[in-house]
């Protein structure tokens, strides 16, 4: 995807998940790699902001979707991006306002 020019983004929520388990075991080596992966001009950070906190109240009207899931699609949808890829099945194919389309990984056109 950096390859062809996608615009890659993520959710700060993702930057802190994927960082639990280092910080567990006291990985710094790991936690260090991710700071450097996360801070790469390649991949922007999207924050669960103001308008982000107004798209995950209207997402969660769908009681169906889960809190952190929530916070992944009302990041994205505030920043309105094209394709939200995930790995949950269970989110592919639902209409969110704000995302043009949400896929599975398996299924994602990469």
């Amino acid at each position: 995807m950096v390859e062809r020019g996608d615009a890659l983004y993520t959710s700060s929520f993702t930057a802190g998940e994927v960082l639990v388990r280092p910080f567990e075991s006291k990985h710094h080596g790991l936690i260090e790699r991710y700071r450097r992966f996360f801070r790469r001009t390649a991949v922007t950070i999207l924050a669960f902001d103001l308008a982000a906190a107004e798209c995950y109240a209207a997402i969660r009207a769908d009681r169906t979707i889960a809190r952190p899931d929530a916070i992944q699609l009302a990041c994205a949808a505030a920043a309105e991006i094209d394709l939200f890829i995930t790995n949950n099945e269970r989110l592919a194919g639902k209409v969110v306002a704000g995302i043009k389309f949400v896929a599975s990984i398996d299924r994602a056109p990469l």
